[in-house]
C-alpha cells in the first residue's frame, strides 16, 4: 500500500476517473454514512457531493487528504488535521479513515492507520487523536485494538454528535540487530547492561542500526565494537521480535533481528573496549549454559533465549 496526497487544486476539479473511484469508495460505506449523517441520502451518494466534501476539507491548510492504493486500486482514504481548532490541543488528528467496503477484512485499515501514524512520526509529532461517534461501536473496537486510549467524551464541533475521543502516543521506530555467539559446548555469550530506564539486564551483543545499514551489517559492526572479535560473521536468523521500550527518554517501538554464529570460548579483547562499554552501559560479560539461562532469576533479553537456542539445535526445550 502507498499513499498519495490529494492537492487542493485536484479537489476543486477532480479528474473524472478519480472522482468515480472516490464516489464508489464513499458509496460502499453507506452504513457508516447512515450513522454519521454526512450525506443527505447514504444510499445515493453522488460524485458532486464527494467532490464538494473533499474541497471543503482541503479549504483548511492544515488538512491533508491521503488516498491509499494497493495493487493499483484505490482501497482507502484518510483525512488528517495537523492542528486542531482548540489551541489547547497540541496533537494532530485523524478526521476520517475509510476503507472500501468491498476490500475490508484484508488488513487495509490497520495498514492505512500505520502509514498515517508514520507520517506524523516523521514530522516529529509524538501523539495523534481522533473521535469516534458513540453510535459506532465497531469503529471504537477497531481503534482501541490499535492501541488508542479513550481520553474524553464530548460532542463534535461541527454537528454536535456525541463522540468518544481517543489518543495514541506515537513511539519512535528503532531498528536493531544482535548476535547470539555460541561456543563449542553450546554456551552463549551475554553482556550485562546497566540502563537508567530499565535497570540491569543480560543481553546479546548488538544495538541500533546506523544510517542505511542492513540488519546483518549492523549486527556485525556492533559485535566487533563490543567484543573486538573480527573473525566472526552473523549466521542464520535466530528470531525477530518487536518490543515497546523507552530509549534515551523517548517511547520507542523496536524492531530487532537476532542472528546466530559459532566461535571459540574466549573473552572480549581490544584497547577500545573500555570506552565502548562505558558508552553502552556494559558492566560485565560471561558465557551462559542453557541450564543456567533456564534457572536464572536475573533478567535476560530475550526472555525466551534458551528455548530459541534449543529449537535451533533441534532439541526439546522441555527435555
Amino acid at each position: 500500500m502507498f499513499l498519495e496526497p490529494l492537492t487542493p487544486t485536484e479537489a476543486g476539479a477532480l479528474p473524472g476517473e478519480l472522482l468515480t473511484e472516490l464516489t464508489a469508495l464513499y458509496a460502499s460505506n453507506h452504513a457508516f454514512h447512515a450513522l454519521s449523517g454526512d450525506f443527505p441520502d447514504p444510499e445515493d451518494i453522488r460524485p458532486e457531493q464527494v467532490a464538494t466534501a473533499l474541497a471543503d476539507e482541503l479549504a483548511d491548510p492544515d488538512t491533508e487528504v491521503l488516498l491509499a492504493r494497493s495493487a493499483g486500486r484505490l482501497v482507502g482514504i484518510a483525512i488528517t488535521l495537523g492542528a486542531h481548532p482548540d489551541p489547547a490541543d497540541d496533537d494532530p488528528w485523524i478526521g476520517l479513515l475509510m476503507i472500501d467496503a468491498t476490500q475490508q477484512q484484508q488488513g487495509h485499515g490497520r495498514q492505512l492507520a500505520s502509514l498515517v501514524e508514520d507520517r506524523f512520526r516523521a514530522a516529529g509529532r509524538t501523539a495523534v487523536r481522533l473521535a469516534v461517534l458513540d453510535n459506532n461501536p465497531r469503529g471504537l473496537a477497531f481503534w482501541t485494538a490499535l492501541g488508542y486510549d479513550v481520553v474524553d467524551h464530548r460532542p463534535d464541533r461541527q454537528l454536535g454528535r456525541p463522540c468518544t475521543v481517543l489518543r495514541k502516543q506515537l513511539r519512535r521506530i528503532r531498528h536493531s540487530a544482535r548476535v547470539a555467539v555460541l561456543d563449542p559446548t553450546g554456551s552463549v555469550f551475554l553482556f550485562r547492561y546497566d540502563d537508567a530506564e530499565t535497570g540491569t539486564f543480560w543481553a546479546l551483543p548488538g544495538g541500533g542500526l546506523e544510517g542505511d545499514e542492513t540488519s546483518r551489517e549492523g549486527a556485525l559492526r556492533e559485535l566487533r565494537e563490543e567484543t573486538g572479535w573480527t573473525d566472526l560473521e552473523p549466521g542464520p536468523l535466530l528470531s525477530t521480535r518487536e518490543v515497546d521500550l523507552t530509549f534515551a527518554g523517548t517511547p520507542t517501538h523496536q524492531h530487532e533481528r537476532i542472528y546466530v554464529t559459532h566461535g571459540p570460548h574466549r573473552e572480549p579483547t581490544g584497547t577500545h573496549l573500555s570506552a565502548a562499554h562505558t558508552q553502552d552501559g556494559i558492566l560485565a560479560w560471561r558465557w551462559w549454559t542453557r541450564e543456567e539461562l533456564r534457572a536464572t532469576k536475573e533478567t535476560v533479553w530475550p526472555a525466551e533465549l534458551a528455548r530459541l537456542l534449543d529449537e535451533l539445535d533441534g532439541q526439546d526445550p522441555q527435555a
